[in-house]
């Protein structure tokens, strides 16, 4: 193709033709921001229980599961007059170097206590490299609740910061298993926004699973047999 019929491709695209949806395919950013899906993996947060609480316990799970070795966390014991978090610890020291992070979200899937979650935010920059280690105190919610906004981040457009935030769970989803009928996968207790617990898998996957875990015991028991 020639750089004519290049042109002529891109004027088509801009003018909505050979489109099946009729627009431009090219954003005006940041006015117009892409939207993303659900369980998009953005700028993470750290989460808090309903009474203020920090849900971190500094087990550093998420450190030692990280295959990118962005994350840094210490934890410390908590004072028993006035507690940070409900265990016996607390992350003290928690770092997560964005140079770094690729978004895999396995720290999410690895946490316990569900304190660190992922948001949509993933318009962000920086000019310094310091900048892009966020700190404890840049990653853990506000009093309210809310994500701490950084002034290189870009949070409008797109998503609302306290619905969308959290939106990706811990990957024990039920998955078509049925082990996993009626188990809670993800609790509502979040630091904001309205997010409903998941309950378990639809009664149609339920029941699907039930009977290939009937067919299966079945095989099992005539292999058994056989003996």
């Amino acid at each position: 193709m020639g750089y004519l019929e290049g042109f002529k491709v891109t004027f088509a695209k801009w003018a909505g033709v050979h489109s099946d949806t009729g627009r431009r395919v090219t954003l005006e950013y940041p006015e117009e921001v892409r939207p993303k899906p659900v369980r998009f993996h953005g700028r993470h947060v750290l989460n808090r229980y309903e009474d203020g609480m920090e849900k971190c316990i500094g087990c550093e799970l998420c450190a030692g599961v990280c295959p990118a070795r962005c994350i840094y966390v210490r934890g410390a014991d908590n004072d028993p007059d006035d507690p940070t978090s409900p265990g016996e610890r607390y992350g003290y020291v928690y770092e997560i170097n964005y140079l770094r992070c690729i978004h895999c979200d396995l720290c999410v899937e690895a946490c316990p206590t569900q304190a660190i979650t992922e948001s949509k935010l993933f318009e962000f920059a920086f000019t310094d490299r310091e900048d892009a280690i966020y700190t404890k105190d840049e990653l853990l919610v506000d009093d309210d609740g809310r994500p701490r906004r950084m002034p290189w981040e870009h949070w409008e457009g797109g998503f609302d910061p306290a619905e969308d935030t959290s939106g990706w769970m811990r990957a024990t989803s039920p998955s078509g298993d049925v082990r996993f009928e009626g188990i809670v996968a993800w609790a509502n207790e979040l630091g904001y926004g309205g997010r409903d617990a998941e309950v378990g898998q639809p009664g149609e996957a339920a029941a699907a699973a039930a009977e290939v875990a009937a067919e299966q015991a079945a095989h099992d028991a005539d292999g058994h047999g056989g003996h």
